[in-house]
């Protein structure tokens, strides 16, 4: 069997977060998605989604794509797998090349942890539609 594990936000989810999530099925048996806690959130970007974790986590629950759920508290991949003994770990191809995805690959590689690189869907992203809803507004949403 194989387990595929994908991170995310998932801040106002999009079409982007559900092709991501489908095409990562498509490549396993069971798909665990980690969905990075509010807290988290805060600390890597300095805001919280809009969306709350427990309504975030409830949505991507929901989908047929989806196995099961975690939540991200750490943006360690290796303690993630150290929990849940992933196969294939799926992330967007704008991350390909980069110094975090490179050092991941040589740490997962003996582990018989596959990298997948997917598609990411140029036309919609969260901050994209935060950005929108802030020029409608003229403040923070």
């Amino acid at each position: 069997m194989i387990f595929g594990y994908t991170t995310g936000v998932f801040d106002m989810f999009h079409i982007g977060h559900l092709r991501v999530l489908e095409r990562s099925k498509a490549l396993c048996d069971q798909l665990i998605v980690g969905i990075t806690t509010d807290e988290l959130s805060r600390e890597r970007k300095q805001k919280l989604p809009v969306v709350s974790f427990e309504e975030r986590r409830q949505i991507v629950a929901a989908l047929r794509c989806v196995d099961m759920t975690v939540p991200q508290t750490s943006m360690n991949k290796l303690l993630a797998w150290e929990a849940l003994r992933f196969n294939k770990m799926f992330v967007g191809d704008d991350w390909r090349g980069t110094d975090v995805w490179n050092n991941l690959e040589v740490q997962f590689e003996p582990l018989g942890v596959e990298i997948v690189y997917l598609p990411y869907t140029q036309s919609t992203s969260s901050t994209k539609l935060r950005d929108a809803l802030n020029g409608l507004h003229g403040s923070d949403a």
